[in-house]
């Protein structure tokens, strides 16, 4: 018996047989339009160049025709025939006279935006049966700097460009539908009560300040080394999560949040993120969770938080050295499947540019992925707050407060960001600085500076600083926040019983 079922092999000989789609009756008659009335050019420039067109020739002829209109020219037989005859571009389809058939096979300037995009769909599905072919080959090994992980996400990565190509999406948008836009989230922010009109953060003094997390934002949350940032980034995450959960607790039993938080975890593990969540709400220190030293109303709390937790709309991905394609397509289809609210990154030194692309240098790497997320929070309408390390240059000086300029690779993060914030805790440094009786002359004066430093560590002590230092849509300033050490937990400062 003969097996009829064909091979790899010969399932790709017989797909490369084929022949690529094209129209080329559209490429003709919108020539033909564009030659007859210019103003036709109108109806596709948005979204068509020479690039898209199966026949090279009438490629070539649409650019040079879209470049005289577009340097205020006349585009028609008379005004090109010259240009064409001195170039010998037009020889192998029998010269201009090409010119005055093109021109017959117009068969309505009217229709000129549907042969272009009749052309531009013909271009998407070539593009389509090469990335396809590009996939299969790498597959059996071309590739071989690329393991199958890498593969998919190249992939992924090409069908986005793909996606996003010039054409697919844009273009102005009415002053009207603007404002309509506008009015839709004054509307929403006059109906909430308090001061978020966003995603709120669980800060109250931060809430007030940006008026929450807002969709499309990139927000950069840096500081030093043991400053709290994961701690702060797991509050915000943990705290949105928790709105979003009581939004549809409020609609009725049984609702889904109409969100979802995600948590790119790159330095951690989701096991200790969870367990740095849970001794946060648990009041149980997490170096004791790690050893063991809980009682059973300790671990009974525990495990009671833990169900509570289990419910919120969270999800951490601890992949590390995630790419920037990877991260974009996780986050897409978590969208699609649950929504997507907001994304946490930490951190973004950590993360890799696209699959494929090889910079130059690190700070041109750091671009790439600044650019990367801004782009996932204006494509997804999501804030992406997005965890960076800050260099080493903050521990030379006196006041060790962070500034824009400590952000390594500061140009590109500080340009993208829609707001930068740094976390910084006074009682981290003064711990450092505890005067020693062996540094001065006599007890009196080890005594008197052993007292300032008392006081200054009081004053020090339970609080941090979250420094609000850009903010494109309000003002900057300085948060003073709560926190507290053995449960790496931040919250509120209450400054009216302060003292």
């Amino acid at each position: 018996m003969i097996d009829a079922k064909p091979d790899a092999a010969g399932v790709l000989e017989g797909l490369s047989a084929r022949t690529p789609p094209s129209n080329p009756d559209a490429e003709q008659a919108l020539l033909g339009a564009l030659l007859t009335n210019n103003r036709a050019y109108d109806q596709v420039s948005d979204f068509l160049t020479g690039a898209h067109f199966a026949d090279a020739i009438n490629g070539q002829i649409f650019d040079v025709i879209a470049k005289r209109i577009e340097a205020g020219s006349l585009a028609d037989p008379v005004t090109l025939r010259a240009q064409f005859e001195h170039s010998g571009l037009l020889e192998a389809v029998g010269g201009t006279a090409y010119l005055g058939r093109l021109l017959t096979s117009m068969v309505g300037i009217i229709n000129a935006g549907d042969y272009g995009r009749a052309i531009h769909d013909a271009w998407l599905r070539r593009q389509l049966i090469e990335i396809g072919q590009s996939v299969v080959n790498n597959a059996y090994g071309a590739r071989t700097d690329l393991d199958g992980t890498d593969q998919i996400a190249a992939g992924e990565e090409a069908l986005f460009r793909l996606a996003t190509d010039k054409g697919q999406d844009g273009g102005f948008v009415a002053f009207r539908n603007a404002l309509h836009d506008a009015l839709a989230i004054a509307e929403k922010a006059f109906h909430r009560e308090g001061d978020v009109v966003g995603l709120t953060s669980g800060l109250r003094d931060l809430d007030k300040r940006t008026g929450g997390l807002h969709p499309s934002d990139l927000l950069i949350l840096a500081g030093r080394p043991a400053m709290g940032k994961t701690a702060l980034a797991t509050k915000i995450a943990f705290s949105a999560a928790r709105a979003l959960m009581n939004e549809a607790r409020a609609e009725g039993p049984g609702v889904a949040p109409k969100g979802a938080v995600a948590i790119f975890s790159l330095e951690m593990s989701a096991e200790q993120l969870a367990t740095r969540i849970l001794s946060e709400q648990a009041e149980v220190s997490g170096e004791r969770i790690r050893r063991g030293e809980i009682g059973q109303k300790e671990f009974d709390r525990f495990v009671r938080v833990s169900r509570e937790l289990s419910e919120l709309p969270l999800h951490i991905d601890d992949t590390p050295a995630i790419s920037l394609s990877a991260m974009r397509t996780r986050c897409r289809r978590l969208a699609r499947t649950k929504g997507l609210s907001l994304v946490v990154v930490d951190y973004l030194q950590l993360m890799r540019p696209a699959v494929g692309t090889k910079p130059e240098s690190r700070v041109l790497e750091i671009s790439m992925i600044t650019q990367g997320l801004k782009a996932i929070a204006k494509e997804l309408s999501v804030p992406v707050l997005a965890l960076s390390q800050l260099s080493r240059q903050v521990e030379s000086r006196e006041d060790k407060r962070p500034m824009l300029s400590d952000l390594r690779e500061s140009g590109s993060i500080e340009q993208d960001a829609d707001a930068v914030m740094f976390v910084y805790r006074d009682e981290y440094y003064l711990q450092q600085r505890m005067p020693k009786d062996t540094a001065f002359d006599g007890q009196d004066k080890y005594a008197a500076a052993l007292d300032e430093w008392q006081r200054k560590m009081s004053l020090a002590h339970n609080k941090a600083e979250l420094i609000l230092e850009k903010q494109r849509h309000g003002p900057t300033g300085t948060v003073h926040l709560f926190f507290e050490g053995e449960f790496t937990r931040f919250a509120d400062l209450d400054t009216i019983h302060e003292g």
